[in-house]
């Protein structure tokens, strides 16, 4: 049985004394390092130390920044990286991240004193950019390797980054290059210097030659070890997203606080209801209350039984589970006009099982001020004192009510407390309505409704509406009143091109939007071509980035020629190819990710607020928060707490959210869990400086679409 730290300290104190050995055998016994479980981060500004801040702060992980371009900064000297805790040694870092193999002038003494650190704890230091030379471990480039662009090119996880820290990759590691006339990626492509310790994780050809030179790699030397990068990156580009994990996971030798999954889950808006479909020549969805002309008639867009066949077809071929957000007056309107007949709603009735429910209310109404359609755009239509009209709390409770109610008969698996309104309204919409319905939140704690869905392109955090926490989802641009692909791209065409090409102009007028058209698309191939693509990078660049978030289409999609499937096929297509069996996607329904997103947000307000103390000795882990808290960690497996299995598998690590009592949660991690030696070799000159290793000039560091995307 596991026993704590502390009590564990006392048996071995006990031992020693009953059989005799002298007292240095228990000091030493008492004199085990004591490791914190926290990074050091030293930026210089550049992308690259910024991007693995960004995924430390995403999956929780704490750590400290010393910006060296900021004066009064903190000097880093040995009282600030170690110090005497109760008696024992405490390193304070478990890991050094540096911008370069030594980002510091010749001669330094903060880089003598890192490296005496990092010797002395076996702190393992990553280089998150630097130049391929010897005191890396490297040839400088200018024999037979190479320096210059990577855009485009196919790297790969080496059998040792395989059977490493990048176990969870299949093996291709694909760099971007969305634009032939932007420089995306600039890397230095070398081979080890002869002798060296040097162990390549993820190479790439050489251009020009028939070697491979490293991109990551472990150099060991002096009794340290760098994680050596020789390529720039930031956050957003796929390459980085798909070794963040595994620099993390090396750094920390697999055992840190915060976790990291990738997650995809799609949810379908309207389910039994109609959509109306886009008109090519009004430019515009009769029916919406924007597009009046009294000669224009809706034509809706609904699923058909096939539709059904097929989504469940494909659901089982993917392994993933749709959530379906249904209106029941869909269904009502369709028996009322067909003489009781739907066949749509009876076979998804009877299929219910084979998808996950959520209430979207029951006729899809707009539940925040009362609108003045009058004028293009709308307005909120004003009381006789100017106040605002709201839609009163009786009509929202009746939509959630009577649709939960017509749900519950039918047997659907819902979960009562989830709610979707209609173009999630009720709350904000700018700019017409800045502030929530004020009847909104009465009318959820009515009905207990505990999680409500909201736009995350225009209300990204999540929040508390009286009873609910909001949930975002992030739109696809694959529109609501299109079943055809080349409905789709017309409208795509209008919206983002210039008016001089018969578009909206809204590019002219923001011309910060992502998605601009330099001309219009080919209405017979633009969707695959270039709008598939487009939202397959956008959406498989959420799943690599640790965030739960649904997506929401509508039901439309998966009707006529079902163009949402392409878009869903490429990112779960995108996702198989670099991603290992042991890392597969992980499908949560809207309550769990409400419920992910809440903890995450208390944990990370814990870490800031310094509630959180966690450290290691030996093979024992110990973690200090406070009552109530969920905290989350990361362990190899075999890990244990309080004598059972820690967390759950992912990644070939364990991971998971404990709940604290207040007392330390202890972890036992299992014997193979020991950090690798370094070779003590003959050091590279430790105060030797690092070329500047930035893009040269004319070379970006950002890729060409906006983080928000």
């Amino acid at each position: 049985m596991k026993r704590s730290i502390r009590t564990t300290a006392l048996t071995v104190g006990a031992v020693v004394a009953a059989v005799g050995l002298p007292a240095g055998a228990a000091r030493a016994a008492d004199a085990t390092p004591r490791i914190d479980l926290r990074v050091l981060v030293v930026s210089d500004g550049g992308p690259s130390t910024d991007a693995i801040a960004e995924e430390l702060d995403t999956a929780g992980t704490p750590y400290t920044e010393i910006d060296l371009t900021q004066a009064g900064r903190p000097v880093i000297d040995a009282g600030f990286l170690a110090d005497t805790v109760d008696g024992r040694p405490r390193a304070r870092f478990q890991a050094v991240v540096l911008p370069n193999d030594n980002p510091f002038t010749a001669g330094s003494s903060e880089m003598a004193a890192l490296a005496a650190y990092e010797r002395t704890y076996a702190i393992p230091q990553v280089d998150a950019y630097t130049y391929a030379r010897p005191e890396a471990g490297l040839q400088y480039p200018v024999f037979g390797g190479y320096s210059g662009s990577v855009d485009g090119v196919q790297a790969s996880v080496t059998s040792a980054g395989r059977a490493g820290p990048f176990d969870y990759l299949d093996g291709t590691v694909p760099f971007e290059d969305n634009d032939p006339a932007v420089g995306e990626s600039y890397a230095y492509l070398s081979t080890p210097v002869a002798g060296a310790d040097f162990t390549s994780y993820v190479d790439a050809p050489i251009p020009g030659r028939s070697t491979r030179g490293s991109l990551v790699g472990e150099y060991r030397h002096d009794g340290r070890r760098e994680l050596v990068v020789t390529f720039v990156y930031n956050q957003y580009q796929q390459q980085f997203r798909l070794l963040a994990r595994g620099i993390v996971e090396w750094m920390t030798g697999g055992v840190h606080l915060g976790a990291s999954r990738n997650y995809f889950a799609v949810h379908v808006d309207d389910v039994f209801a109609a959509d109306d479909r886009w008109n090519s020549t009004l430019n515009c969805t009769p029916g919406d209350v924007d597009c009046a002309d009294p000669d224009a008639e809706p034509d809706p867009i609904r699923m058909t039984p096939a539709d059904v066949d097929h989504a469940i077809a494909w659901q089982n071929s993917r392994g993933l589970t749709l959530d379906l957000a249904y209106n029941a007056a869909g269904s009502v309107n369709q028996r009322e006009d067909n003489n009781g007949v739907d066949a749509l709603a009876d076979k998804l009735i009877a299929d219910r099982s084979e998808f996950r429910w959520i209430n979207h209310t029951y006729s899809h109404p707009f539940l925040g001020c009362v609108q003045d359609t009058t004028v293009v755009p709308w307005k909120c239509a004003t009381n006789a004192d100017g106040s605002t009209r709201w839609v009163s709390r009786a009509e929202i409770s009746d939509e959630v009510a009577i649709n939960r109610v017509w749900g519950q008969a039918a047997r659907l698996p819902l979960d009562d407390g989830e709610l979707v309104t209609g173009e999630h309204s009720g709350m904000k919409v700018l700019p017409q309505q800045p502030e929530d319905n004020p009847n909104l939140a009465l009318a959820l704690d009515d009905n207990d409704i505990t999680w409500l869905g909201s736009d995350n392109s225009r209300d990204p955090a999540q929040r508390q509406l009286g009873p609910a926490t909001t949930v975002p989802r992030y739109p696809m641009n694959v529109f609501y009143n299109a079943g055809r692909a080349a409905d789709q791209v017309d409208e795509y065409n209008w919206i983002y091109t210039s008016r001089a090409q018969g578009g909206s102009g809204i590019c002219e007028d923001n011309p910060a939007t992502s998605t601009c058209l330099p001309a219009p698309l080919n209405t017979a191939t633009g969707y695959a071509e270039h709008i598939v693509p487009l939202e397959k990078r956008i959406a498989l660049g959420h799943v690599l980035s640790n965030d739960p978030k649904p997506h929401f289409i509508h039901q439309s999609n998966l009707a006529e020629d079902r163009i949402a499937y392409p878009v869903l096929n490429g990112v779960l297509d995108g996702y198989d190819a670099l991603f290992a069996d042991n890392a597969p996607v992980v499908n949560l329904r809207m309550k769990d990710i409400g419920i992910e997103l809440r903890r995450r947000a208390a944990w990370q307000a814990a870490l800031k607020d310094g509630q959180v103390t966690a450290y290691r000795i030996g093979d024992a882990v110990t973690v200090q928060a406070p009552d109530g808290l969920a905290v989350t960690a990361t362990a190899p497996t075999g890990t244990t707490l309080g004598g059972a299995s820690f967390g759950s598998a992912y990644a070939g690590g364990t991971s998971g959210w404990t709940p604290s009592v207040g007392t330390p949660l202890d972890l036992t991690l299992p014997a193979s869990a020991t950090t690798p030696a370094a070779k003590a070799t003959d050091p590279a000159p430790a105060t030797d400086p690092a070329p500047d290793t930035r893009v040269p000039a004319g070379v970006t560091e950002q890729v060409p679409y906006p983080a928000g995307n």
